[in-house]
Parts: C-alpha cells; sequence; structure tokens
C-alpha cells in the first residue's frame, strides 16, 4: 500500500514538473491573476474561487485532458531502485539487441555517406534557400537524383534481426511451453489469448454498436449512428473521447476527437514552432532530407490514396527530422538517439550532436505513418503536430527492440501464437510450405497496415489504436486476415502463392473481420 502511494506520489511530481515547461501553465497562471479583479474572487476563499472559477471558464477541464495525455504516455512503473535504463527497456537482452541494430543501422548510414562524398549536414547556399522556400508547397514537383541513395533499411532487414532474438538465460534444451511455439519469434514474452483479448476490447463485442458496421447502406441510422453522433458532437473530454472512440468515429468528427484524445490544439505559438522547424528546413541540408525524398518517392507517390498529399509529406517530414523536441521519447523507447561528432573530435562528448536532430533514422515506408492523416488535416501546422503526436506514442514501437506488450516483438509473437493456437491447420500448412505467416504479416504490422487497407478502413482501425491506447489489434487484425482467406491459403504450395492470396488488402473490411475472429472463434 506504502509502495503504490509513493509510485503515485513519484508519477504526480513528473507530471506537475513537465506541466510547468508546457504553454498551459503560464496560461493558468494569467487566467489565475486575471480573475483576481472580479467581485466572486474573495480573499478569504481564494484558493476555493479560483478553482471555481477554472471550472466554469473550462480551464479545468484543459487541465484534465493535459493530465490525462501526459498519464497516456507515461512509462509503466518500475521497481523505485530501477536504473533509469529500465525505464527504456527491462530486460537486458532487449536492449543489447536494440543496440547493436542502431550500430547496423549507423554502419548503413555511414558507408553510403562515404560512398556518395555526402556530408551528413551542411548549411545551404543563399540561392538555394530562397529557391526551397518558393516551392515550399509544391516540393512534389522536385525530380532529384535519388538513384544512388538507398533505404537504410526495409522492414525484411529488421524482420531477419527479430528473427535471431534469443533470451540468453534459456538453453535450447530447456522443455518449457514457449519451445512448443512453432513460429519465427523465439522469445518467452507473455500475450494475450483470445479470452484475454476479448475482455481486453470489449467494446468490440457483437451485440455492441460499430461504426464499420453497423453505418452500413443496410442499417438504418436511427439505430446506432445517429445517436453515436449526437454524443460525439457534445464530446469536449480526452478520456470520454478515448472511450467513445473505441465504437468508432464519425468521420466529420474524427479529425476532432482525435486532436482531442492527443491534447492537440493549435494554439499561436504552436503554429510558429512550427514555422521554426521549417526555418531550420530551409538553412540546412541533410543526408537524411535524401532518404525522406526518396522514401515518399517509393511509396506514398505510388500510391492511388496517398499521392496527391507528396508537398504535405515532405513539408511535415523534413520538420520533423529537425524537431528537438522528439528527443524526450527515448526516456521510455529502447533505442536511443545516435550521435555525430565535429570532424576531428570523435569520442568527446561536448562536441557531439544528435543525428539527425530528432534523432529518428526515416526507414523503407515511413512516410506512411503521415499519409493517412493528410486525409484528416490540412493546416500542415496541425497535421505536423497530429503526426508528432502519433509517433511519439505509438509508431517508434513497430521499429525499435522491446518487450512492451505494444512493441513489435510482442506483436509478432501474437500474431503467431493467435494463428498456432486458433488456426493450428493451417499454421502447420503454411510452415511445412516454406510459408512462415510472419514473413507475410510483419510488413502490415510495422507500417500499422498503412497502404494495404483502404483508407477509410485504416481510419477505422487507427480510431481502435488512439481508443485502446495500444496496438496489439494490429496482430489480432493480421490474423484475423489470414482466418478470412484460409481456405484459399489451405490450397498454396509456396511463400509465393501464400503471397499472391494475400496481395491485395484494399478490399476487406476491418471491423467485420475482427468481431468475427475475436468472438465468433472456437476458444
Amino acid at each position: 500500500m506504502l509502495q503504490e502511494e509513493s509510485d503515485l506520489s513519484l508519477i504526480i511530481a513528473q507530471i506537475v514538473q513537465k506541466l510547468k515547461g508546457s504553454n498551459l501553465y503560464s496560461q493558468l497562471e494569467r487566467q489565475a491573476w486575471a480573475s483576481l479583479q472580479r467581485p466572486e474572487i474573495k480573499l478569504e476563499s481564494l484558493k476555493e474561487d479560483i478553482k471555481e472559477f477554472f471550472k466554469i471558464s473550462g480551464w479545468e477541464k484543459k487541465l484534465q485532458n493535459a493530465v490525462y495525455s501526459e498519464l497516456s504516455v507515461f512509462p509503466l512503473p518500475s521497481h523505485p531502485a530501477a536504473p533509469p535504463e529500465h525505464l527504456k527497456e527491462p530486460l537486458v537482452y532487449m536492449r543489447k539487441a536494440q543496440g547493436s541494430w542502431e550500430k547496423r543501422i549507423l554502419k548503413s548510414l555511414n558507408s553510403m555517406c562515404t560512398e556518395l562524398s555526402i556530408p551528413l549536414a551542411r548549411k545551404r547556399p543563399v540561392g538555394e534557400q530562397k529557391e526551397l522556400l518558393n516551392k515550399w508547397n509544391e516540393m512534389g514537383t522536385d525530380e532529384p537524383d535519388l538513384s544512388l541513395f538507398r533505404p537504410v533499411y526495409a522492414p525484411k532487414d529488421f524482420l531477419e534481426v527479430l528473427i535471431n532474438l534469443r533470451n540468453p538465460n534459456y538453453e535450447n534444451g530447456d522443455s518449457l511451453s514457449f519451445r512448443t511455439h512453432l513460429g519465427l519469434i523465439q522469445v518467452p514474452l507473455k500475450v494475450k489469448d483470445i479470452p484475454e483479448l476479448k475482455e481486453c476490447f470489449v467494446e468490440l463485442g457483437l451485440n455492441i454498436g460499430q461504426l464499420g458496421i453497423d453505418d452500413s447502406t443496410q442499417v438504418p441510422p436511427e439505430l446506432f449512428e445517429n445517436e453515436h453522433v449526437r454524443i460525439g458532437q457534445k464530446e469536449q473530454d480526452s478520456a470520454a473521447a478515448q472511450q467513445y472512440i473505441r465504437q468508432g468515429s464519425p468521420t466529420a468528427l474524427r479529425a476532432e476527437l482525435w486532436a482531442l484524445i492527443l491534447n492537440i490544439s493549435s494554439q499561436p505559438e504552436d503554429v510558429l514552432y512550427y514555422e521554426q522547424l521549417k526555418t531550420n528546413v530551409i538553412q540546412h541540408d541533410l543526408l537524411v532530407d535524401s532518404l525522406i525524398y526518396k522514401d515518399v518517392k517509393l511509396t506514398a507517390s505510388n500510391d492511388d490514396y496517398y499521392f496527391v498529399f507528396e508537398d504535405y509529406l515532405y513539408q511535415v517530414l523534413l520538420c520533423f527530422s529537425r524537431d528537438t523536441s522528439v528527443l524526450s521519447h527515448f526516456a521510455f523507447n529502447s533505442a536511443s538517439p545516435p550521435k555525430s561528432y565535429i570532424r576531428g573530435k570523435l569520442g568527446l562528448e561536448e562536441y557531439a550532436v544528435f543525428y539527425p536532430p530528432n534523432g529518428v533514422i526515416p526507414f523503407h515506408g515511413f512516410s506512411m505513418y503521415v499519409a493517412p492523416l493528410c486525409f484528416l488535416y490540412h493546416e500542415p501546422s496541425k497535421l505536423y503536430q497530429i503526426f508528432r503526436e502519433m509517433y511519439v506514442r505509438f509508431f517508434f514501437r513497430l521499429h525499435s527492440i522491446s518487450s512492451h506488450p505494444s512493441g513489435i516483438v510482442s506483436l509478432c509473437l501474437l500474431f503467431e501464437t493467435l494463428l498456432q493456437t486458433y488456426l493450428p491447420q493451417l499454421f502447420y500448412h503454411l510452415r511445412e510450405i516454406g510459408a512462415q505467416p510472419l514473413r507475410i504479416s510483419f510488413k502490415w504490422m510495422v507500417r500499422a497496415f498503412s497502404g494495404y487497407l483502404a483508407t477509410d478502413q485504416l481510419l477505422l482501425l487507427w480510431d481502435r489504436i488512439l481508443g485502446y491506447n495500444s496496438l496489439e489489434i494490429l496482430a489480432v487484425l493480421a490474423a484475423a486476415v489470414f482466418a478470412f482467406r484460409a481456405v484459399n491459403l489451405m490450397e498454396v504450395t509456396s511463400l509465393a502463392a501464400a503471397e499472391a492470396v494475400l496481395a491485395d488488402l484494399s478490399t476487406l473490411k476491418v471491423m467485420p473481420l475482427l468481431q468475427i475472429f475475436l468472438f465468433a472463434t472456437v476458444t
């Protein structure tokens, strides 16, 4: 009991400390001073009167939303004596694997740098700055020669690293339950089974209304949709909005509800911050800029849904690479930001800088995290803020090695366990013909299905990611897709044939698949 109280006090102190450095704190302070002029504020009951004023004026709700937002990203509680690296990742072998993977990425980046004789960063000449500023809103028309650049890594490279991941505390001869797992991921992590998933995703139940099912043309809107929209229009509370969105968000309200859950409100200072990042892009050219250009050209530009947003993608991703506020998420990310040293000062920490400034090296497909958001937000600074918050809450977990339940390792293990347990015939068949299911589904999960599902279905899926503050639903959907195509997959005789059966997911309806797999599967 005392330990719980101590943990709670520590969490409160940390959140208060963080909020003190926020814009909201200074706004609350100004409002408190201004309220002293009001006749209803009495000196003898000053504290209670100001609290009441905050409640009536709506500032209390803004404070509650800010606190809730901080709690949503707060690391899981750990032992008070645990060292800081345990906040990043409690398992030593996971930390070592992540460290080795980072060295490989940096080696790839440095070798490209050397081969092409291109510096990691340079100041743009004045003429080049003016040219970039003039074409800022039409960067998609630019056709730089990127033939010599290559993505630092692709999802399949990352999968090979995860396949070779092992816990050194277990010998190969140990007859442990996880040794009966016949998938590619061979680490003993606890993942949920279907009864536990049903309990977790209870709002997806067959008897509960869902957008994505109950708003179809066959269902009269007065049965569910009209009432759901009416409730959503009144929502002003982050926690309530998160609960509400578990049943899906009405299209017209989605942008507003996501911003509420992520506690994003476009204040003048946010727009100014975005403009400062833009100035940094204009002034300095980074090697990662070419990687971003290359990735957008290889992915979003060739996508039927997203090619029209090419300019937005460049703007958001180039600014993101310069944003040092992103570095704060490394406190609870198993990854560490890469460092670069001034020439001739290698190893001297006082001459070290994080590179890129946000600490995130983009990989093949990275731009697809931004692309779907362009359907919801058309104002660049708002779009940028939403993406940044989505990244530091969710997406970073899809390309770093950790034991977190929403980390990519756990998602892979959950996917394989669900298939092996509930579709054993299919799992063994695919395994026997050399078509391990994870080799097909991994790319879906790493991209959070962006670029694979139709956009309306993808946004319904991301509603649930935000609603449950978890990425586990990605693994469940991946398993549900295999279950849906099981009859066809049982007839294939090679990996190529299995990939062909699952090549096009654009016609799939997400919510019926999830409901049937979770609530109609025999357990």
